[in-house]
């Protein structure tokens, strides 16, 4: 079973960035697809961004992207995501995940997909 431990969260005002950091042990890393999924108060867990194994393949959700990048290094075992142009609406308790799947039942995959999960890290964006 892998372990997955967020950090970077915090509080920012509109506009700014920051890097969420997502740190995996306990399997080889290679070998899990990773995401971040992000979940608001009052509303459902969300995906935000995916990446493959090997980084050549993301998805992002309409809402992050071209803000937000995934990004992984698999010698570190770690999976970023950076924000950037940060708006209110990002506000959200921020989970890495992770999968040894390698067909997602559907595209995007869902939630269900993902076995293993972090703690979640608190992102907070004032205006």
């Amino acid at each position: 079973q892998v372990q997955l431990v967020e950090s970077g969260g915090g509080s920012v005002q509109a506009g700014g960035s920051l890097r969420l950091s997502c740190a995996a042990s306990g399997q080889t890393f290679s070998t899990l697809a990773m995401g971040w999924f992000r979940q608001a108060p009052g509303k459902e867990r969300e995906l935000v961004a995916t990446i493959g194994r090997s980084a050549s393949t993301t998805y992002y959700a309409d809402s992050v992207k071209g803000r937000f990048t995934i990004s992984r290094d698999n010698a570190k075992n770690t999976v970023y995501l950076q924000m950037s142009s940060l708006k209110p609406e990002d506000t959200a308790v921020y989970y890495c995940a992770g999968t040894t799947l390698r067909i997602f039942s559907s595209w995007p995959p869902p939630r269900a997909d993902f076995g293993s999960w972090g703690q979640g890290t608190q992102v907070t964006v004032s205006s």
